[in-house]
């Protein structure tokens, strides 16, 4: 039954879920949009979120759950897998069904029929902008929604975790110079528009958090060789010719095809794998690989980084001026250091602890900028 939870943040965040979702998808109605999800009601989203909380806390076999619910009915689903006889919403229902849909891309479809959520059964196809509550971790709950075009990663609109409540800035967008990656993430984009490098760009930061060894992404402009100033060498991990496999596949582009799309996301992961090696990955700006494992030195006569931008794209996660070692450990002051010598380039670093920041350069502030991600990697 819809009633009041017994989690706080459940109640603090429902309605401001709801708002959300409803100015995405009325905007996209205005738009002629098609295959749009059903606006979640706030009390809905309440005993959702509430449900899967104290299902996170809970174990099955000795494991925490992790999945993923939806907010739709089955006719808006394409092949959807329903069960005979419906299932209560409840974190005993999600705890032992959780082993059974752990897999990317496998969500749990909820429904109402009055004041009555149930589970309805699993989907793999959802509608855009469908409200999706994952449960990450124990504690770790991640409100977010499928892009208007569908491939790519979900665009989150909270972070939960325990006490702690993180709502996604949209307005982080219009800071000056805010990286295009932080754009794509906030999920400012439209099918018209939309930049399958950016996507890509995305997805490598997805896989080199996931595969929680931390690393060094340097993206450099194609064609150029100024980044070598940066690099201590012999580089051990050197690539020559330089490997173009994802750069080869963009250009064959056809977000419509499966096998397309599985190409790209295999050679996203195999690209992204090189990051887990000790030192950074070098890529250009068109995804061609130039070496893994290298070792970033201070350019020949550039002073040290002393100060450094700060933000966060949440509420309350406005700007700071502080100095580099705040940002994190070596990867992130080396990161900080390469982008200061090497100013048309960008950093991604990956954590062990899961933090995610992109380092670029301010011209309006002339110095290096953070972006801390990670509540938008989740």
């Amino acid at each position: 039954m819809i009633g009041k939870s017994t989690y706080k943040a459940a109640r603090e965040v429902a309605q401001i879920a709801e708002d959300h979702f409803a100015t995405q998808i009325e905007a996209a109605k205005k738009e002629n949009g098609e295959n749009l999800a059903t606006i979640p009601p706030a009390r809905i989203i309440e005993a959702m979120i509430d449900a899967a909380f104290w299902a996170s806390l809970r174990r099955e076999e000795g494991q925490s759950p992790k999945i993923s619910l939806a907010f739709l009915p089955p006719e808006q689903s394409e092949q959807p897998l329903r069960f005979e006889h419906h299932l209560t919403l409840s974190p005993a229902v999600l705890t032992k069904i959780g082993p059974g849909v752990e897999r990317p891309g496998i969500h749990l479809g909820v429904w109402y029929e009055g004041d009555y959520l149930h589970i309805w059964g699993m989907t793999r196809s959802i509608p855009d902008f469908c409200f999706v509550l994952d449960v990450s971790e124990p504690g770790l709950l991640v409100i977010k929604h499928r892009r208007r075009d569908g491939f790519g990663k979900f665009v989150n609109v909270v972070v939960l975790t325990g006490d702690q409540i993180k709502i996604v800035d949209e307005q982080s967008v219009h800071t000056p110079e805010c990286p295009d990656l932080l754009y794509t993430l906030l999920g400012f984009d439209s099918h018209r528009i939309w930049n399958k490098s950016l996507n890509v760009l995305v997805q490598l930061a997805v896989s080199m958090r996931s595969h929680r060894k931390g690393g060094i992404l340097l993206v450099v402009p194609s064609g150029s060789e100024a980044w070598r100033k940066s690099i201590r060498h012999p580089m051990r991990y050197a690539v020559g010719p330089a490997y173009s496999e994802l750069a080869k596949l963009l250009l064959q582009q056809d977000d419509k095809d499966p096998l397309w799309q599985d190409e790209v996301k295999r050679a996203i992961e195999a690209m992204a794998g090189f990051t887990a090696v000790d030192g950074a990955t070098i890529i250009s700006d068109k995804y061609e690989l130039y070496g893994f494992g290298a070792k970033i030195d201070r350019r020949a006569g550039s002073e040290p980084v002393e100060k450094l931008i700060m933000t966060e794209p949440v509420l309350g996660g406005g700007a700071t001026i502080d100095q580099p070692a705040l940002s994190g450990g070596t990867r992130h002051l080396s990161a900080a250091q390469f982008v200061h010598d090497q100013r048309d380039a960008i950093a991604l670093v990956a954590s062990q602890d899961g933090r995610f920041t992109i380092f670029s350069w301010s011209t309006c502030e002339n110095m290096v900028q953070a972006n801390r991600i990670d509540s938008l990697l989740l």
